[in-house]
């Protein structure tokens, strides 16, 4: 797949089964995410695999932060079960590093591009993945169970697998149009 294919037909995929991305695959899927913009090459991100056991310890972890949030049972019941929708989860951390250059919002915005590189590149590879959020990348229980320090912070979890199904077609691309202006005070395209 050519690189432009992967990019504008980009769709995530919500039915992954195993195998999961190990090995060689894993670490190319790794790799892509050092080569997203980073100024100064802070590297403000920190990548935690949970795959086998691992998908149960943070389903654990997922419910003991739900049940201490006070979240309404259906939701806790549900925390536990949540990573076991892919073989493999990645969970993506903004981890800000001290700099008086790069703002902790570019240092998040670097983080929140590993994780688009991650999953197209395991797009590349034949895998499939969709990038979660949701109530657990902000919950600080979580954050300190994941033993994450009080400015780092959750930028997605990545389910990361083999597609048991094709993902749907992908949606016909917005009018790029409608979501360009120029700047205040300059002439529009039409002037």
């Amino acid at each position: 797949m050519d690189a432009l294919t992967l990019l504008l037909e980009r769709r995530s995929c919500h039915a992954l089964q195993a195998p999961a991305p190990e090995g060689e695959a894993l670490a190319t899927i790794l790799r892509a995410a050092f080569r997203v913009p980073d100024f100064q090459q802070l590297r403000p991100y920190e990548f935690i695999l949970a795959a086998g056991d691992g998908l149960d310890r943070l389903g654990a972890l997922m419910e003991q932060a739900a049940r201490a949030g006070g979240k309404p049972d259906d939701v806790i019941e549900r925390s536990r079960r949540m990573p076991h929708r892919a073989p493999l989860v990645v969970i993506v951390v903004a981890r800000v590093r001290a700099s008086t250059i790069v703002s902790r919002l570019e240092q998040q915005l670097t983080a929140g591009c590993a994780v688009m590189a991650m999953q197209m590149a395991a797009v590349a590879q034949g895998f499939g993945g969709i990038w979660r959020s949701g109530w657990p990348m902000f919950d600080r229980g979580l954050h300190h169970a994941l033993n994450l320090e009080p400015d780092d912070q959750i930028v997605g979890f990545l389910y990361l697998g083999t597609p048991r199904q094709s993902p749907p077609a992908a949606t016909p691309s917005a009018d790029a149009d409608a979501h360009v202006s120029p700047p205040p005070g300059l002439p529009t395209r039409e002037e």
